[in-house]
């Protein structure tokens, strides 16, 4: 398993979309929603970016082909959820927002990665470490701010401390999440995978082959874990 250096609070990480038949996905697309495609060269951009970066901390950060590609595409599409749960909700970010949200980010799961021992802690090992390509940083700057933002907005105006403040604040950004993911009708290239919506934070994970399966009933048209619950 991948060495987690980012400790995710009870109110950020997580996403989600559905799998698409080949015949769905659109040609040179890596994931699809009704706003935007994922391109195969953006994905396979990122990914490069990510593995390149992981090679700079062997044995801190270790990475299969398949894991770089599936926690890539997950972030990528991570993004573009938490954009639609901005838009739903009527909320707007700075840059300077974003930025502070990462350096948030970073000084927290800095200490946490010290405290495990690990020295000289940057921020590309920390995205690294975590599946991000680093050249998203901006993006996932964004995504946190939004993240805190709406549950600002769902809490009061503040972030709570106490544990059912946050553990009602986390099940409603949860919802929204799968709000908007449905609400962008993701497709996603089964040769990448697809996405387990069976628990948050929703990831890509591997597809089951098509033909390795024994006969039997035929599967219901939403299965656990391969559409949003909402």
């Amino acid at each position: 398993m991948l060495r987690r250096l980012i400790k995710a609070s009870a109110v950020v990480i997580g996403a989600g979309l559905v799998v698409a038949g080949c015949s769905s996905a659109k040609i040179g697309a890596a994931a699809v929603t009704t706003s935007e495609r994922i391109t195969i060269a953006t994905l396979n951009n990122q990914v490069t970016n990510l593995k390149e970066t992981a090679k700079r901390y062997p044995g801190i950060v270790n990475l299969s082909a398949m894991q770089a590609t599936q926690q890539t595409l997950t972030w990528l599409i991570r993004y573009q959820i938490n954009d639609e749960l901005a838009r739903q909700n009527g909320i707007t970010i700075t840059t300077a927002q974003a930025e502070a949200a990462l350096a948030e980010i970073y000084a927290s799961a800095k200490a946490s990665a010290q405290a495990q021992g690990v020295t000289n802690v940057s921020l590309d090992l920390i995205l690294a470490a975590n599946g991000i390509p680093p050249d998203t940083s901006a993006e996932l700057g964004r995504y946190q701010a939004i993240q805190t933002q709406y549950v600002k907005n769902v809490s009061g105006g503040t972030i709570p401390t106490s544990t059912s403040g946050q553990a009602a604040a986390s099940a409603r950004l949860e919802q929204a999440q799968c709000q908007a993911a449905k609400a962008l009708d993701i497709l996603v290239n089964p040769q990448f995978g697809r996405m387990d919506y069976s628990q948050a934070p929703y990831q890509v994970v591997s597809a089951p082959s098509a033909v390795s399966g024994s006969p039997g009933p035929a599967p219901t048209a939403s299965p656990s874990g391969t559409a949003p619950a909402c």
